[in-house]
């Protein structure tokens, strides 16, 4: 009587897990390295969104927040002095957002490297100023 069975050897299975192990190794690095670029690409754009929104709130107040108001200042009327007698916010529709790896922005106004505007930086991945790659800082300035 011939057996009618119908499946994989096991030498079959074996050989197309290791062609699929091969594939993911191959294919792997290259989806991380472009997450850690879309990262620093979106962080680059709040930045610029934020900027675009400091600009307004510097032309209806005749200066960016301070410090200590923060981005904040953006999304609702600062209660700290100075007072502002013209704030038309808010200047963003939602909250301050993170930045891609999760941290607040860095904002010092009137800034170190910008005395008359202001500084705005993600340090990156690490969290500490410089670095290279992922842990590399993304500065409004540059």
């Amino acid at each position: 009587m011939i057996s009618d069975r119908r499946g994989f050897t096991l030498i079959e299975l074996l050989v197309v897990i290791l062609v699929l192990g091969m594939l993911a190794a191959l294919v792997v690095p290259n989806v991380f390295s472009n997450v850690s670029m879309a990262k620093s690409t979106t962080a680059r754009s709040q930045i610029e969104l934020l900027g675009t929104a400091l600009d307004a709130y510097r032309l209806d107040n005749d200066r960016y927040p301070t410090s200590a108001q923060g981005l904040e200042a953006l999304r609702r009327e600062s209660l700290t002095a100075p007072r502002l007698r013209n704030w038309r916010g808010p200047y963003i529709k939602k909250e301050v957002p993170l930045d891609p790896w999760g941290q607040q922005y860095a904002y010092v106004s009137p800034g170190m490297v910008n005395p008359w505007g202001y500084d705005l930086v993600s340090y990156g991945r690490d969290r500490v100023e410089g670095g290279d790659g992922e842990d590399a800082d993304i500065r409004s300035w540059e």
